[in-house]
């Protein structure tokens, strides 16, 4: 039988790291540490090598086609398939509360479209079973949403990824010719770009857990919390390790039954489509 394998994207520093050493202790299977800078990656690496942990480490930049590409045919030739993906990567540029349109369009190919070349290449790949979370934040609840058309969009239980597409291509493009509404969202539409990408993000756990559901993979989104890392500009009130928790549960004693869910840092499901309820993101992101 084969080895379990795990990875973990965007993990060399932070929560991504937090996880990869939550499952280097407890996962029974090889992990995979993944990041776009390969010294940092190896740095991360030796630190945990200096915990006696021993996860691996393969360059992985989840905004570049070739490179998802290069590492699936790693996967597929070292191991056959893998078993549990963290999808962490992503970014958010505290400077660009109202973003330019360069700005917004690097957010949302970094923490939603990123996702897209990571199911064309891993999803593949992964065995019967597996278990995947997607990294969200209280920003890719519903609730985030004052349009109602989007919001009636995403309501739908046979939402699309080409929707799903529409909705953030709508967004850039207002960016792009001066059109943005702030009222389209909550807090003024501050960070507009981080909520759509991240909205975008748990709408897609969704959607690929009705494209997986015949290989009983489990696919869903989190909200970590607000973690004490570089993306809280120096906020966040949860340790990165404590962060980790709610991911490795996910992963490692869920009921496999859970799919496509949205689950808050407490380990407490959460209406994703309440779009009454103010689960949306203020000032800590």
């Amino acid at each position: 039988m084969a080895e379990k394998v795990a990875v973990v994207t965007g993990a060399n520093k932070g929560l991504g790291f937090a996880i990869v050493k939550g499952l280097c202790q407890k996962y029974d299977g090889i992990v995979y540490l993944t990041g776009r800078n390969e010294k940092r990656g190896q740095e991360a690496v030796k630190m945990l090598n200096e915990q006696g942990l021993k996860p691996l480490f393969h360059q992985l930049d989840v905004t570049d086609s070739n490179s998802v590409k290069i590492f699936a045919e790693f996967i597929k030739i070292k191991h056959g398939g893998f078993d549990v993906l963290v999808n962490n990567a992503g970014i958010l540029e505290w400077n660009e509360v109202y973003p330019t349109y360069e700005a917004a369009k690097r957010n949302i190919d970094t923490n939603y479209k990123s996702l897209l070349t990571v199911e064309k290449y891993l999803f593949p790949l992964l065995r019967d079973g597996a278990r995947v979370v997607n990294i969200s934040s209280a920003c890719g609840h519903l609730s985030n949403l004052k349009n109602k058309k989007w919001i009636e969009t995403f309501m739908d239980p046979d939402l699309t990824e080409e929707q799903i597409n529409e909705f953030v291509d709508q967004y850039l493009e207002s960016v792009k010719n001066g059109k943005f509404n702030k009222n389209d969202f909550a807090e003024e539409g501050k960070h507009a770009e981080h909520r759509v990408s991240k909205i975008a993000l748990t709408a897609l756990t969704k959607v690929l857990q009705r494209k997986y559901m015949d290989r009983n993979i489990s696919i869903n989104a989190v909200h970590p919390g607000h973690v004490k890392t570089d993306m809280a500009n120096g906020g966040g009130e949860l340790e990165a390790d404590d962060a980790a928790n709610v991911v490795l549960y996910l992963i490692l004693e869920a009921s496999p039954k859970l799919k496509g869910t949205f689950m808050w840092y407490n380990k407490k499901l959460i209406d994703w489509y309440d779009a009454e309820t103010d689960f949306g993101c203020h000032g800590l992101w």
